[in-house]
C-alpha cells in the first residue's frame, strides 16, 4: 500500500483506488516558543505595557501580543512614556483589535481586568489580572500600574518555564 499526492489530494494505493480531499489540519508548531497574547479593551495602555514587558523578560522563550475588544487606534502617550523609561519604544506598536487574532492559538490568554471574557481567543489557559486602567491617573499611579503589569507579566513568565 502507498500514499501519494496528486493533483493536491492524498491519494491511497493498495488494491483498489481511493482519493481523499486535502485535509485543512495545521502544521504542528515547530518552534518550541509558548504564546501569549493580553487583552484588554482598546489595547493602548495595559496589553500594550504587558506585551512589551513580554518581549523584555521573555525574550527568546515567548511570542507575545496584544489586541483590544473595542481598539482606539492608538497606544496612550502615557503608556509610551512610562516604557521609555525601560528603554522599550511603545511608538513602534499600534493599537489591534482581537478581530485580528482569529484562529490563532495561544499558550495563554490573559485579559487586564476589563471585564471582557474574549470568548475568540483560542488559548490553553485563560487569567484575568484585574489591573485598573491608569489612562485617568496621575505620572506616579501610573507608574504603579505598570510596575504591577510587569511583576504579573515576570509571575507568567517563571510558571510557563516550569511547564
Amino acid at each position: 500500500m502507498t500514499i501519494s499526492e496528486s493533483r493536491g489530494e492524498l491519494v491511497l494505493s493498495a488494491h483498489a483506488r481511493r482519493t481523499y480531499p486535502p485535509t485543512r489540519m495545521r502544521a504542528p508548531r515547530v518552534n518550541a516558543l509558548k504564546r501569549v497574547v493580553f487583552v484588554c479593551v482598546e489595547n493602548s495602555n495595559r496589553s500594550q505595557m504587558a506585551e512589551a514587558f513580554a518581549r523584555i523578560h521573555g525574550a527568546g522563550r515567548v511570542e507575545a501580543f496584544s489586541a483590544g475588544s473595542r481598539p482606539s487606534g492608538r497606544v496612550h502617550p502615557k503608556a509610551i512614556e512610562s516604557m521609555r523609561e525601560f528603554g522599550y519604544d511603545l511608538e513602534q506598536h499600534r493599537s489591534k483589535s482581537v478581530t485580528e487574532l482569529a484562529g490563532e492559538e495561544f499558550d495563554v490568554a490573559v485579559t487586564m481586568g476589563c471585564g471582557d471574557p474574549c470568548p475568540m481567543i483560542r488559548a490553553g489557559r485563560h487569567e484575568d489580572w484585574q489591573i485598573p486602567d491608569p489612562k485617568n491617573l496621575p505620572p506616579d499611579q501610573f507608574r504603579a500600574v505598570r510596575d504591577l503589569i510587569e511583576r504579573k507579566v515576570v509571575e507568567l513568565l517563571e510558571s510557563l518555564a516550569r511547564e
